[in-house]
């Protein structure tokens, strides 16, 4: 009996040590600047420091643009069963997982979407970026899931949108009236 017992620890040891092994670490894929579209925004999701990803356990990768996009999504999304979740660090576009990075939030640094925040793979990295550049916040992941996501409208460029008016009919009528 105390052999039987013995030899079926053994065997559920080995399975279960093998059940891990065999579990791959989720990865990012790469961006492609041409097909990438953001989850939230639509916009072109170009290979640069501010591109994030999430991968979720069905194997479906997803890329945003800026990091505040993907908490917007992640805000949406709350039920979707996610595997991993990348940034970008600021200086050498290396992917981090979102809880390994450090983050920066600073209204005068410019992101695709204007949401200012900013990722580094080392915190003492981030903190020599926060010694040079006055009225920056350091942040960690817990801090990001708290964070008011609010975009700068002010920095945000809209080029040739700038006649096409989102306001009321008035609005819209003195601009078509020029």
């Amino acid at each position: 009996m105390k052999k039987r017992y013995f030899s079926l620890l053994i065997i559920s040891g080995i399975i279960l040590f093998l059940a891990a092994c065999g579990k791959e670490e989720v990865q990012p894929v790469a961006i492609n600047d041409e097909t990438d579209k953001c989850e939230v925004c639509n916009m072109a999701v170009v290979d640069n420091q501010f591109a994030t990803q999430v991968v979720l356990e069905n194997g479906k990768s997803m890329v945003f643009d800026d990091i505040g996009c993907m908490y917007e999504w992640f805000d949406s999304n709350k039920n979707e069963k996610i595997a991993g979740e990348f940034v970008r660090d600021y200086h050498n576009k290396a992917w981090i997982s979102v809880n390994d990075a450090t983050y920066i939030y600073n209204q005068s640094v410019k992101t695709p979407m204007a949401y200012n925040v900013i990722s580094f793979k080392d915190k003492a990295t981030a903190e020599d970026f926060l010694k040079e550049n006055e009225d920056s916040t350091l942040m960690t992941a817990d801090d990001l899931a708290e964070h008011e996501w609010k975009q700068n409208k002010d920095m945000m460029n809209m080029g040739d949108m700038e006649n096409h008016s989102h306001g009321d009919a008035e609005d819209s009528e003195s601009k078509d009236s020029h």
